[in-house]
């Protein structure tokens, strides 16, 4: 079995998941009996589309899919797709670009194996209920040989137990020791101008510490962008701020605060530390995060978490894996995180373009029973399983 897949598109303007299409493709011939065989898929814009659908089907302008089949007994034939057109119908939609394509690349191959929609409403009707088979038994695939999601620990509420007493444990320090020992990939900490709970002192200890990666969240003031360019942490998190919030509440408007992130983007660019953004999932912040030269967003997933009802949460969850599609499609590399615990975290950690989810409260509340190593342990676990 060879799948071939042939992109005429512009990178800069669509970024496509092969690995993800590709592991789809792969069971999709599986379960169509047809793993032997050889099958094509040609991404085009508008352009070439509409070039294709005039000489064979002679019909003006761009469709979104095209299938000529072979006529040798090993090959199935070629599928063309315009991604112009199919990112327009994913959005018309409310869906992620990839799930679109999955769909297209279904009604492509069953056209390659005889359907045909446009004979009857009968046969129409054959090939809409086969194709809704086919995608319920792929949409789960991530992609073949992916890397799941490194666990990051936030340890701010380590030091949030120490401020309580004033006194000097527990140590956050020693604490994100413990975590690397358990498999935490990144530790996170978050300098607050208050200062409630990591102190100065912490962050320069954890910095020469770490053995993973230290992410520095902090709000794009003058004093926070000072020391954060005298630590050099390995990736800072712009995040916002406000005195009286118990926690971050919601992420960071980037369109209304543009040029105070882009002057602190581009100091920590020369400095040659990578900078995230703390966003919701919203595309027109991830359009505002490239703007100002971003290297990551990392997507809020609060209202998924604290979702009620089960409709809230599928909806809430949608708009992060939409996010996650269009970050990944704008070039941007994708964090996810806040709130997320040990029943929540499998469905954030299954999408497969998000590189590093950042939990705190869950593993340090889950630790307070069963010992900080222990905890991370389980958290990792339910990441792992979520591949």
């Amino acid at each position: 079995m060879s799948i071939n897949f042939i992109s005429e598109i512009n990178p800069q303007q669509f970024k496509l998941n092969e690995s993800l299409l590709r592991a789809r493709l792969n069971r999709l011939l599986r379960l169509l009996e047809q793993n032997g065989r050889t099958v094509s898929v040609v991404f085009l814009d508008d352009k070439e589309m509409a070039r294709y659908n005039q000489t064979y089907r002679h019909k003006e302008g761009p469709t979104n899919v095209l299938s000529f089949p072979a006529d040798v007994a090993d090959e199935l034939g070629d599928i063309l797709i315009s991604v112009d057109t199919a990112w327009r119908e994913a959005v018309e939609k409310g869906i992620p670009l990839h799930q679109h394509l999955t769909w297209l690349i279904i009604h492509g191959l069953l056209h390659l194996l005889g359907y045909d929609h446009e004979l009857s409403e009968a046969e129409a009707e054959r090939m809409q209920d086969k194709e809704a088979a086919l995608y319920q038994a792929v949409q789960h695939i991530h992609s073949g040989g992916r890397i799941m999601p490194q666990l990051a620990i936030n340890v701010d509420h380590i030091a949030t137990i120490r401020e309580a007493r004033g006194g000097a444990e527990p140590d956050p320090v020693l604490a994100a020791g413990i975590c690397e020992l358990a498999g935490a990939r990144g530790i996170v900490v978050h300098l607050r101008e208050d200062r409630r709970h990591i102190q100065d002192r912490d962050v320069r200890v954890l910095r020469q510490t770490v053995k993973t990666r230290l992410n520095l969240e902090m709000a794009a003031v003058k004093e926070i962008v000072e020391i954060a360019l005298d630590v050099r942490p390995d990736l800072i998190t712009l995040v916002p701020e406000k005195r009286k919030e118990l926690t971050t509440e919601g992420g960071l408007d980037i369109l209304a605060n543009e040029k105070k992130i882009r002057k602190t983007v581009g100091k920590m660019t020369e400095a040659g530390i990578p900078v995230s953004i703390f966003i919701d999932p919203d595309e027109e912040q991830i359009k505002a995060a490239m703007d100002v030269g971003a290297t990551y967003v990392e997507l809020h997933t609060g209202r998924y978490a604290d979702a009620k009802e089960h409709e809230e949460q599928e909806r809430e969850f949608r708009l992060i894996e939409q996010a996650a599609e269009a970050a990944y499609a704008a070039g941007l590399r994708i964090n996810a995180g806040h709130g997320l615990n040990y029943l929540n975290v499998g469905r954030v950690a299954g999408l497969s373009v998000i590189e590093e989810l950042s939990i705190g409260h869950a593993v340090i509340a889950r630790a307070a029973f069963v010992g900080l190593d222990q905890a991370v342990r389980e958290m990792q676990n339910c990441i792992d399983l979520a591949g």
